[in-house]
């Protein structure tokens, strides 16, 4: 069975994590939550704005192999993809997916991370849309769709894209 890592900080959007790891898990994959947060306990957002449910990280980044796991999803939310940008063993574990060509997944504002990890650079992407100047000054081509492949990155814009979101991470590891 296929392992995916799921990777936020905290006050994620509760849908992008939420949503797509229980369609996964649907769909027969093993999932993992790991978070770069100080604690297992992680805060979700609805819309970035209203608090969500919490949920129990299986491990703290700093403890995390990628090669455990078959890919590895970002899910967004402003203030989370604004501390996992900024956030070394993020950028570790992100580096690592991108250096062995394994999916790495990224939806909303989580796009943010390829661009301060220097992923981004030369890459079409998609993403939340006021991230597209922020992509487009890090040299990377902007898209508005709804799922947007490059390699093996995968981005898409917002929860409403989750099933696209999903579908492609799905058919990228059966390939």
């Amino acid at each position: 069975m296929k392992k995916i890592a799921f990777l936020l900080h905290n006050n994620f959007e509760q849908a992008e994590y939420e949503d797509v790891n229980n369609q996964l898990k649907d769909k027969g994959y093993d999932t993992v939550l790991i978070t770069t947060n100080d604690d297992k306990e992680v805060q979700g957002r609805n819309h970035d704005v209203e608090e969500g449910d919490s949920f129990t990280a299986d491990l703290f980044a700093k403890d995390a192999n990628p090669n455990d796991y078959d890919a590895l999803v970002l899910p967004g939310g402003t203030v989370n993809a604004d501390n996992l940008r900024g956030n070394s063993e993020a950028h570790r574990l992100i580096n690592a997916f991108n250096d062995s060509k394994k999916p790495l997944a990224a939806i909303c504002h989580a796009p943010w991370a390829l661009i301060n990890t220097g992923i981004a650079k030369g890459k079409t992407l998609t993403a939340y849309q006021s991230l597209q100047t922020d992509l487009e000054n890090a040299g990377a081509m902007f898209v508005d769709k709804t799922v947007q492949i490059d390699g093996h990155l995968i981005t898409s814009r917002n929860p409403d894209d989750i099933k696209n979101f999903v579908d492609a991470i799905d058919k990228m590891l059966k390939s």
